[in-house]
């Protein structure tokens, strides 16, 4: 593990670029502190997709779904607007 400033990482990227081959390189900005590492596993650097991925909806089914919806709302609005029995007023 090896600390440096974000002054020293800029003028020395190679030598830094070469140590987090092997190990973690944290550099330092004000408070913050970055870590700074490299990997060769493909899963990390990208990732595959999930569960999420595979159950999701393409653009044209979402637009039909959609679609399905709205006219059952309007239907049901247009329903219950037909059944409104007007009001006597109470003097």
């Amino acid at each position: 593990m090896t600390v440096v400033s974000s002054e020293e990482f800029v003028t020395e990227q190679d030598r830094y670029f070469d140590m987090a081959m092997n190990e973690q390189v944290f550099v330092q900005r004000g408070d913050n502190m970055f870590v700074f590492a490299c990997t060769n596993d493909r899963k990390k650097r990208h990732k595959t997709p999930d569960e999420d991925f595979y159950r999701a909806i393409t653009m044209d089914e979402f637009k039909i779904r959609a679609r399905e919806v709205v006219e059952k709302a309007y239907k049901r609005y247009i329903n219950e607007r037909n059944h409104i029995t007007p009001c006597t007023r109470i003097s």
